[in-house]
């Protein structure tokens, strides 16, 4: 697949409300990759992705199930989403259910992670995936509730579901949070959710000195523009339409591309001395620190 041709078809169009409907989204994200190969690296494991239902967790949730793993999805509201990539998931042969749940609800929080050892029997890999975003080209329109929903959401909502579910890990288990390019880079009209996203950097790094002693590795993924229902659900029609032609390599980057990384960090076979780091998905673009 010519992946360049695929960003050069995507036209401007937007969503009326995040987080976003990945079934309305035309052309629809790549979220699987031909070329793929599994090999059984996560037989065994039960996982749990928020956001699983759509972009980057529905393609880290496939992939895991390709690899073995049971999954479980968190997701906020966009049902039929979560009720497709739970039915792709069990195609694929593996234990799949999903979630409805507000991150921004610590109480929420542990429920969700009681569900899930109820219903699986256990719990090896936690992602936290979930996030919103509320763009604003001027510093000064960024509205508290939209802060605070922002802030609540993308780093609190982290805090405590993980802090509800590392009870349950065990040595050789995982955690990999999502941060962003702009955690390193900044953004000018993403300033409150890159503050998010740098502040997911140091939990990662803090957290995972916390539980180096447990044997549990925490790490995370910076993508770059990835084509999620974020993007046109938050965006207007032009930022849509060339989002991520500003990149080294000239164009957005695909769901399916960023799941392998989520797979080699969960996988202790393959990363089991990998901890507090960061891997960068980004088309090419340099990140110093």
């Amino acid at each position: 697949m010519d992946l360049l041709d695929f960003h050069k078809k995507i036209k401007g169009y937007t969503q009326e409300k995040q987080p976003g409907s990945e079934k309305d989204m035309d052309p629809r994200p790549i979220a699987e990759m031909e070329e793929y190969k599994a090999g059984g690296k996560l037989k065994g494991k039960v996982a749990l992705i928020t956001g699983g239902d759509s972009g980057i967790g529905r393609s880290v949730a496939i992939l895991y199930a390709k690899e073995g793993a049971d999954v479980a999805i968190g997701y906020y509201n966009e049902h039929e989403d979560a009720e497709d990539t739970v039915n792709r998931l069990k195609e694929i042969g593996v234990k799949a259910k999903a979630y409805s749940h507000d991150l921004k609800d610590a109480d929420q929080s542990k429920e969700l992670i009681e569900n899930v050892i109820n219903d699986f029997g256990g719990l090896n890999i936690l992602v936290n995936n979930g996030g919103v975003q509320f763009p604003n080209e001027d510093f000064l329109d960024i509205k508290p509730e939209h802060f605070n929903e922002t802030f609540k959401t993308n780093i609190f909502g982290m805090f405590f579901l993980t802090q509800a579910a590392v009870p349950h890990l065990s040595k050789g288990d995982a955690i990999v949070n999502t941060t962003s390019v702009t955690a390193y880079r900044g953004s000018g009209h993403l300033i409150d959710y890159s503050a998010t996203k740098g502040a997911i950097v140091s939990f990662t790094r803090s957290i995972a000195t916390s539980l180096m002693e447990k044997g549990i590795r925490v790490n995370g993924v910076a993508p770059g523009p990835i084509y999620t229902p974020l993007i046109p659900s938050t965006f207007d029609e032009d930022k849509v339409e060339n989002q991520g032609g500003d990149t080294p390599m000239g164009r957005r980057g695909q769901p399916a591309e960023l799941a392998p990384a989520y797979v080699f960090l969960a996988s202790y076979a393959d990363s089991s001395y990998i901890t507090g780091q960061i891997i960068h998905v980004n088309g090419g673009d340099y990140i110093t620190s």
